[in-house]
């Protein structure tokens, strides 16, 4: 196809349609001529004529196209165009179902910029806050646990799941007063319970900005302002901490209610290497964790013996990073600009970013992968949007705007929703995303 004929209204294409969505959503397989002008809104008014006309109960709903792997974002005869693909043949165009949030919740408001949100139980979500508390929220809407104790704000927050029932949870929280702090209830109350932390975590020299859960639930990581990144053991007892006999909290903000101790404990290690800042860490597997730091660099750690293993500087202060992809093996981190970049470190002999998604127009905040999906993640940004990606299209799949000033932080939530936190002081829900 020439350039003239990308601009000829009267020019049409033979398609034919095929998918691997379940039988009430495919449409037969004949090839029929369409506008080659039609974009992605057009192509699935069609399919949904096709499933109408073929069951008529069907409800329409929209449609993404794929061409040879790769989302279409253009009208069909430029996409063509731009990909060298002849329009003599019979395009077979793959539809999925739109990544898109069907529904905006009511958000869950707080008393300070939301800093810290946590996705990862499909009954419960953690925020963390910078009036100094956590918050647990049931089903994202009610809050029925405040987690007590830090003297500045809380900047990162996890669940850390040991083997804990749906009637137990265990959470880590981090904050800027240097300290990270253990708590563990049950979840069994109808109204909000005030819970001081088992552990207190000590050893930093600066504010700890991120923490992340090792896979086994026994060690957590923190990365600080103080540029170390260290190692604690998840388990409170006298044999790896110093019992704090003078502190007693109570299971409960009743004054009547019991006391008990509360226990401080020191890093098993501490990695060195950053000169600046470390604003994220991950650890994916058992004997690898990756960091993120405003020194422009990722760094990948080899946990048994604390030493770097792969260095990637991308020139830019980073504050957020990511695993995920095939195999957990991509990594993702955005910061000081509107960029969000993917590496793959298994691929020797290059550190170019093989992903650059800059939809946004400010800096970024937040990234997290689909726990399912090799494709997709979301971002969150100072320019007070969420957006979700696909690995198979540099544009946008969505953008939400929710927030009414930055977004702070970001996650998935049961697979199907997005959650965030900003400086409007609230934690929004996106549902209704359907990633198959």
């Amino acid at each position: 196809m020439d350039a003239a004929g990308a601009s000829d209204p009267s020019r049409q294409v033979r398609v034919r349609f095929v998918t691997k969505l379940p039988p009430p959503l495919r449409a037969p397989l004949t090839s029929i001529a369409v506008p080659a002008g039609l974009t992605r809104m057009g192509l699935s008014e069609i399919v949904n004529s096709l499933l109408l006309a073929a069951s008529p109960g069907h409800q329409a709903q929209p449609f993404d196209f794929l061409v040879d792997g790769e989302l279409v974002r253009l009208p069909l005869q430029e996409f063509l165009l731009a990909k060298g693909i002849s329009a003599e043949r019979v395009l077979e165009l793959e539809y999925v179902k739109a990544v898109a949030p069907r529904k905006q919740e009511d958000p869950c408001p707080h008393d300070d910029w939301v800093s810290a949100v946590d996705g990862s139980n499909p009954s419960f979500v953690l925020t963390g806050c910078y009036d100094g508390l956590a918050r647990i929220w049931r089903d994202a809407a009610e809050c029925t646990h405040v987690l007590e104790g830090h003297s500045d704000g809380i900047t990162s927050a996890r669940f850390i799941n040991k083997g804990e029932t749906e009637d137990r949870l265990h959470v880590v929280t981090a904050s800027k007063d240097r300290s990270l702090r253990l708590f563990r209830f049950d979840t069994s109350v109808t109204i909000p319970k005030h819970i001081g932390a088992y552990k207190i975590l000590r050893g930093h020299a600066s504010s700890v900005q991120s923490i992340a859960v090792d896979p086994s639930t026994d060690m957590i990581c923190s990365g600080s302002w103080d540029s170390s990144i260290k190692l604690w053991s998840v388990e409170g007892c006298e044999e790896d901490g110093d019992a704090v006999s003078v502190k007693k909290r109570r299971t409960n903000s009743d004054s009547s209610g019991p006391e008990e101790s509360q226990f401080e404990g020191s890093a098993t290690s501490t990695f060195l290497g950053h000169t600046q800042c470390v604003s994220s860490v991950a650890w994916p597997e058992q004997q690898t964790i990756y960091s993120a730091s405003w020194d422009h660099s990722v760094r990948q750690w080899d946990v048994q013996t604390g030493k770097e293993s792969w260095n990637m500087v991308c020139g830019k202060a980073l504050n957020c990073l990511d695993c995920g992809g095939e195999s957990s093996s991509l990594i993702s981190a955005g910061g000081s600009d509107p960029v969000l970049r993917v590496w793959d470190p298994r691929k020797p002999g290059t550190l170019a970013p093989i992903f650059q998604f800059s939809s946004h127009k400010s800096w970024i905040s937040a990234c997290k992968w689909h726990p399912s999906s090799w494709f997709h993640l979301v971002s969150s940004s100072f320019d007070g949007k969420v957006m979700l990606w696909d690995l198979r299209t540099a544009w946008p799949l969505a953008s939400v705007e929710a927030h009414k000033d930055k977004v702070l932080c970001v996650d998935w939530w049961k697979g199907d929703s997005v959650i965030s936190g900003g400086a409007d002081s609230k934690l929004c829900i996106a549902s209704g995303i359907e990633i198959v």
